[in-house]
């Protein structure tokens, strides 16, 4: 069973890089048989939004509004990978999810709220 879990800090400042991390337990990020690791966030009110993913290889992709803000990279030693999203602002304030595309392996979600 894949298992995933956030952490970082609950409260950034505008202007701040977020820094989270997504530690995966029950697979391998770097086998082919798990291939989009990605995150999600929804906002308050809003529907989900994917933000972007990191695939077994390495390569990323991002959501095109979000894309000049966000960097996703990994730690394959300890099996993490990590989300850091740039100039923030409070329309960033979200939970942030880790979810592995195409199943139903999701982290619990972690509350970022942006403000001074």
């Amino acid at each position: 069973q894949v298992q995933l879990l956030e952490s970082g800090p609950g409260l950034v400042k505008p202007s701040q890089t977020l820094s989270l991390t997504c530690t995966v337990s029950g697979a391998s990020i770097i086998t082919t048989n798990y291939y989009y690791w990605s995150w999600i966030r929804q906002s308050p009110g809003k529907g989900l939004e994917w933000v972007g993913c990191i695939d077994y290889a390495g390569s990323t992709d991002y959501s095109p509004s979000l894309r000049s803000r966000t960097s996703i990279s990994r730690d394959t030693s300890k099996n993490q990978f990590t989300l850091q999203l740039s100039s923030l602002t409070p329309e960033d304030t979200a939970v942030y999810y880790c979810h592995l595309l195409g199943s139903l392996s999701w982290g619990q979600g972690t509350q970022v709220t942006v403000s001074s």
